[in-house]
């Protein structure tokens, strides 16, 4: 079988190793290339979770070094929910990979120029990286197949009653990215505050006796504090956010999406960052977006269950 040719864009974080697993787990995917985007922590200490990961899983993926900072705005982290380190809870080896010379920007020019084929680029951070990508190298843009994502919302926020964090850190880039024309899923807080891992779960990943899914409930077990502590609504579960956007990549079934009209806000006074999400056709818009706002949860675990086996 054809594995899909990917470029993952992300700002581990928890939930983006947890991403990472699935994505080199479940053997369905070449990874051409991690770029790491500040976001959950600093540039600094993404890149070295992205790097702690690759070298946990043992995978050969380059990796590259993204923007410091939003295109226009000051860095705003998610330390409390994320740790000092971003992806506080287990141990974690030291990389034995250094990250490639080349900046993620260039990187990603560089891997669409020489693809012969279409490449899906999955983000789970904020969107910097690729926004700076589009605008630099607007050519390379029909190389991108599909962007899937994990961004937004459209019933709710989680740093604004409205924002969801990745689109609020760079409000100015997510704008960018869903005018681009190029095809975009959307995997946001409607179908990620669904996404939930309970403690069942985090014991079955321990249970695996591999180094890997030790980590996995390791950093469910961390991660799940905040969720425990500020989210009483989701009854003991943790928000799993960014698997989804690589799930979906993997068995589209297991979700329900509909293709809507997405905008982001950008002055709102109380709204800066939300993603407008014209899930009603009010508008009549053209749809830019397969959003996606519902899945078969027990489905989603046994997927990210089934790759976590699968590595060391």
């Amino acid at each position: 079988m054809k594995k899909l040719p990917i470029l993952i864009d992300c700002d581990p974080g928890h939930d983006d190793a947890v991403m990472l697993m699935l994505a080199v787990g479940s053997g369905l995917f070449d990874i051409k290339a991690i770029t790491t985007s500040a976001g959950n922590q600093t540039q600094e200490k993404t890149l070295k979770n992205a790097l702690k990961i690759i070298t946990l899983m043992d995978a050969d993926i380059p990796v590259y070094k993204g923007s410091e900072k939003p295109l226009f705005r000051e860095l705003i982290i998610a330390d409390y929910v994320h740790g000092e380190m971003g992806m506080d809870g287990p141990s974690l080896p030291d990389p034995v990979l250094k990250h490639e010379p080349l900046s993620a920007i260039e990187a990603i020019a560089q891997i669409l120029t020489e693809s012969l084929e279409k490449i899906t680029v999955v983000p789970t951070g904020p969107l910097t990286n690729i926004a700076t990508f589009l605008l630099a190298y607007p050519h390379l843009k029909p190389k991108i197949e599909r962007i899937s994502l994990m961004g937004g919302g459209a019933f709710r926020g989680n740093i604004t009653p409205t924002a969801e964090f990745n689109i609020y850190v760079d409000p100015e880039a997510a704008s960018i990215v869903f005018n681009s024309g190029v095809p975009i899923t959307m995997c946001g807080l409607d179908v990620t505050h669904k996404a939930l891992v309970f403690q069942k779960d985090i014991e079955m990943f321990r249970e695996i006796g591999n180094k890997s899914g030790k980590v996995v409930a390791e950093l469910m077990d961390f991660f799940s504090i905040y969720y425990r502590r500020e989210r009483p609504e989701l009854a003991g579960g943790a928000a799993l956010h960014d698997p989804c956007s690589i799930a979906w990549l993997i068995d589209p079934s297991i979700f329900i999406s509909k293709p809507c009209h997405v905008a982001v806000e950008l002055t709102g006074t109380l709204t800066a960052g939300t993603t407008v999400v014209d899930f009603f056709d009010v508008l009549k818009k053209t749809p830019n977006v397969e959003f996606v706002y519902d899945i078969d949860r027990d489905k989603y675990m046994q997927l990210i269950y089934n790759a976590v086996q699968m590595l060391p």
